[in-house]
């Protein structure tokens, strides 16, 4: 009978290798050409009585109100500058960079045969870590300043923001942004509902980003991917029991879906827990829901969350 369950197994564990490298090998043969503007050394090198030029082919990037001196002050301002430096040398070669989003944007032609390849343009802004990308239809803007490295001096910032200011981090980044465009809203208030959009979103890295570790699809460390396999059947057990799945109560959002240094169940392993276990598991009820659902992409994403979760037979690892 073990005998019988492994060979069950192994064929099944084949038969899915199979199908992911046909799936490869048809990204492979898409064609794609990126074409990467970098504006932050557009603007940074541009003669201040060429300034109108520049705002007259990028008016995206100028907001109406602002006099021309605000944009003389930045180009000569001396930590503006000194930021631009860092950025040229960290990205002096931008070719590795957009190898890897030609790689991606292949592989959402192949999941999403309708969308445009987009235009990137790089710039260096605010450091507003919430808008590291924005993916905007044709565009996609690239803030270098929050790819640096997550010990570069400019950064004051907490680690557990800073760990995902690596280059390594703007492909998932992207697909973060592109996935707002394509998941359905979430109409419902509860935990669930909060957690089944997070773990759409995982997923869907799982897809257009195949060579990228849980860790870099999450923004974990490896270690706190680690603990949350570990912990995985404890952290389940104390939502059900604690009633959370169903509760609207939005204190939850901030407690086990929002970026923190660290989880809140109010215990012992809270400091030894990563932020946002509550879209992990959202991920592992989507994997699980994707494993045992056939259906396209399209179609998964605009899934509501009580059927995702119903028809998942999610069961946490012991």
């Amino acid at each position: 009978m073990k005998k019988y369950l492994f060979l069950v197994v192994f064929c099944l564990f084949v038969l899915s290798c199979d199908k992911k490298s046909k799936v490869e090998s048809a990204v492979t043969a898409i064609p794609m050409e990126v074409k990467v503007v970098r504006f932050d050394k557009i603007f940074f090198e541009t003669p201040p009585q060429n300034l109108e030029k520049v705002k007259k082919e990028f008016p995206f990037f100028f907001p109406l109100g602002n006099d021309n001196s605000v944009w003389l002050n930045k180009m000569q301002d001396p930590i503006w500058r000194e930021l631009y430096t860092e950025v040229q040398k960290k990205y002096a070669d931008f070719e590795p960079v957009k190898e890897e989003l030609e790689t991606l944007f292949k592989h959402i032609k192949y999941y999403f045969p309708q969308t445009k390849t987009p235009k990137v343009i790089t710039i260096i802004s605010e450091m507003d870590y919430k808008n590291k990308v924005i993916y905007a239809d044709s565009l996609v803007i690239v803030s270098l300043e929050l790819y640096l490295g997550k010990d570069h001096k400019f950064y004051q910032f907490p680690n557990y923001l800073k760990q995902n200011f690596e280059q390594r981090q703007i492909a998932p980044d992207v697909v973060s942004s592109f996935a707002g465009r394509k998941i359905a809203p979430i109409l419902d208030k509860d935990l669930l509902s909060q957690m089944i959009y997070q773990g759409k979103q995982l997923y869907l890295k799982d897809l257009l980003l195949p060579t990228y570790s849980d860790a870099e699809k999450m923004g974990y460390t490896p270690e706190q991917i680690v603990w949350c396999q570990e912990n995985e059947s404890y952290m389940w057990r104390y939502f059900i029991e604690k009633e959370m799945l169903y509760s609207s109560d939005q204190k939850l959002v901030p407690r086990f879906i929002n970026p923190a240094p660290f989880s809140k169940f109010y215990l012992e392993i809270d400091n030894d827990s990563p932020g946002q276990v509550g879209a992990w598991l959202g991920w592992q009820i989507v994997r699980s829901y994707a494993k045992n659902n056939e259906l396209p992409i399209a179609d998964l994403l605009k899934t509501n969350a009580k059927e995702i979760f119903i028809k998942s037979k999610y069961k946490p690892k012991k």
